[in-house]
């Protein structure tokens, strides 16, 4: 489904993405680790067309993607929930999700998917004439999640969904994430608590100062040495 091949990437002149290459496959969940500022989030934007790759290439389905504009990615399938959520505070739930429909036409199927969202979500329904800025900051990842899923992604890809939150919601979001792959959904997730990563994806690659360093199945990186002294609080 998606290929990444050797892509290289900059801001401004500082290189943050060296030779890069993975895959995500239909139906995988597909996790990417790493220490804060290894080059995690620049993937993700780099297959949302928010950053350009200086060298390699992006394949979605066949097709080249790593010189589409953004909204032209978000109608081939591929939605980015981003870190830190970046909802419309001042708007109410439920226009922050009609929002995350917007490159869908069909009223029928735009409103059978809210009722989708909205039963991952139940407090979402609760709250759908609440400004967005007033929910908690475990209701806005949700919402954050939600809206995205609003646009009927092929593939998802989901940015530090459980930063910040308590570790009770942590336990509801990877749920979520766990629930979706049941249900069939193709995700490529960044995330920083690299065990609950590795306990719902199907394989992984470790990326430490923009380079892939390890790419194996989930199981197998959660008994690797390396991988549980750097990442998983394992005795050095």
């Amino acid at each position: 489904m998606l290929q990444i091949d050797n892509i290289d990437v900059y801001y401004g002149k500082i290189q943050t993405l060296k030779d890069v290459s993975l895959r995500v496959e239909d139906g995988e969940l597909v996790t990417l680790i790493g220490s804060n500022g290894a080059g995690k989030s620049t993937t993700l934007r780099t297959i949302s067309g928010l950053l350009r790759p200086k060298q390699g290439s992006i394949t979605y389905n066949g097709q080249r993607i790593d010189h589409m504009k953004p909204h032209d990615i978000v109608r081939l399938g591929v939605v980015h929930c981003p870190e830190g959520r970046r909802l419309f505070g001042h708007l109410t739930v439920g226009e922050n999700l009609r929002l995350g429909a917007v490159t869908q036409s069909d009223s029928a199927e735009i409103e059978r998917t809210r009722r989708d969202v909205y039963g991952l979500f139940p407090i979402l329904e609760e709250r759908n004439n609440q400004l967005a800025a007033t929910l908690s900051g475990g209701e806005q990842q949700m919402l954050a999640i939600g809206r995205a899923l609003m646009a009927r992604p092929k593939l998802l890809l989901l940015d530090e969904p459980s930063l910040g939150l308590a570790p009770l919601l942590v336990e509801t979001i990877f749920r979520i994430i766990a629930q979706l792959k049941q249900q069939g959904a193709t995700l490529l997730l960044v995330e920083q608590n690299a065990r609950a990563a590795l306990e719902v994806a199907d394989r992984a690659y470790v990326i430490e100062t923009g380079r892939v360093i390890l790419e194996d199945s989930a199981e197998s990186l959660r008994h690797n040495p390396q991988v549980e002294r750097a990442y998983l609080g394992g005795i050095a």
